[in-house]
């Protein structure tokens, strides 16, 4: 008897501890917070926050439109409303949204109405959308800060965020791929597509011009 309530004993404390870890698991995960940003072309933006440490995922997607699930033909022919954007998910312990918002605005041209680049067009227009108060204001002061660093007027909205309906599987991580695709370019493995129409729409040089050293990708 004295064998079976230890047995017992032992059991009860490793589904406890189990518990525990499973409860520190679930908290650990809920401390992850996503900010979504409209930057022109998604693979660039996907590719840049990819990088930072302590983000954990970058989502090309679509947000603010009015068609449910568009596709990505639908959304750059235009009408739909849609943006393309990112959905960036972070470890806030390793790096701020403040952070984050800051390394945004200065890897865009946040005085282009218009697109961004050499992509024209409603779908590619700068923005940033937040679902949350603390996101709103850090937004807000990100907005400002940077209009102040320019000295020109920044046109980037801050939008309420809605629906992110995430683009089909072959643009997600885009910048990294191996299949072989057709462009002007020629015949190129995705990876190198990605560099060849980065280097030819100017996003880069354009960063470069207008944050200087301040511009956290661009260049690198």
């Amino acid at each position: 008897m004295t064998k079976f309530y230890t047995f017992k004993s032992v059991a009860l404390a490793l589904l406890i501890a189990i518990g525990f870890c499973a409860q520190a698991g679930k908290a650990k995960a809920a401390e992850l917070e996503t900010i979504t940003v409209a930057g022109g072309c998604f693979w660039c933006v996907e590719a840049d926050f990819e990088r930072v440490n302590g983000v954990k995922e970058a989502v090309s997607g679509f947000m603010g439109g009015t068609v449910a699930n568009p596709t990505y033909k639908q959304v750059v022919k235009g009408g739909t409303g849609h943006f393309e954007a990112v959905a960036i998910t972070f470890d806030p312990s390793v790096v701020t949204r403040d952070t984050l918002y800051a390394m945004f605005f200065r890897s865009v041209d946040p005085t282009d109405a218009g697109g961004q680049f050499c992509d024209r067009g409603e779908a590619y227009r700068t923005a940033i959308f937040t679902s949350s108060p603390a996101q709103a204001e850090a937004a807000a002061k990100a907005k400002s800060d940077a209009q102040n660093a320019l000295g020109a007027y920044v046109v980037t909205p801050i939008l309420n965020a809605s629906e992110f309906y995430p683009a089909e599987e072959y643009h997600q991580d885009y910048y990294k791929g191996t299949k072989l695709v057709v462009t002007r370019f020629g015949p190129k493995r995705q990876a190198s597509a990605y560099k060849a129409y980065r280097n030819a729409c100017g996003r880069d040089a354009r960063v470069k011009e207008l944050w200087g050293d301040a511009a956290p990708f661009a260049g690198s």
